[in-house]
């Protein structure tokens, strides 16, 4: 990587940063782009070259973290989503988890989950728009979203494997719901 692509990330990362300290103290409606990059000791180019908005700000973050996610992945989601896969999911919510509450906290859960609804359309394939199976994908995400916010909300205490595990055989207790019917044990 060379240094302006590292030197871009590192102020992208100051902007991101300074973004959320402020959310800490009002809202981000009250935030000004001027108070960000006060913080982030950026210029106010540097900002304008990166992002449109405020929301932009997190709307990039969150692709960032995603993409970070699909670069890693050894496994194709196209054949079913896999125990393994859950516990890929807790763990990035574990490493991003500070990120997470705050946008969750600051009223943004809506703005995460359509990301990652988006992000798992993409990485699962393509399926029939007409097809009721379309739903499973919205119904895993709803609901490893709200297990994943409830247990860093709790302090993230147990493993992402350990989740993992739990919720996977919480979805196959219910078999009269087909959601998730291709989570698998090893």
């Amino acid at each position: 990587m060379d240094k302006r692509t590292q030197e871009n990330m590192r102020v992208k990362m100051c902007i991101t940063d300074a973004l959320f300290d402020l959310m800490q103290e009002k809202s981000i409606s009250d935030i000004t782009v001027t108070e960000i990059i006060r913080r982030a000791g950026v210029a106010r180019a540097s900002y304008y070259r990166n992002y449109d908005s405020k929301e932009d700000v997190l709307v990039t973050l969150i692709r960032d973290v995603l993409e970070h996610f699909r670069l890693t992945m050894d496994y194709d989601l196209a054949d079913g989503i896999t125990r393994e896969h859950v516990a890929r999911c807790f763990a990035f919510f574990k490493e991003f988890g500070t990120y997470a509450l705050n946008l969750y906290k600051s009223g943004f859960a809506a703005l995460m989950l359509e990301e990652l609804n988006q992000f798992h359309e993409m990485i699962a394939g393509t399926m029939p728009a007409s097809s009721i199976e379309r739903y499973e994908l919205y119904m895993y995400m709803g609901a490893l979203f709200n297990t994943a916010m409830s247990w860093l909300q709790s302090g993230a205490k147990e493993s992402p494997e350990a989740m993992a595990e739990m919720f996977c055989r919480c979805a196959r207790a219910h078999p009269q719901v087909r959601t998730l019917h291709s989570l698998q044990s090893p």
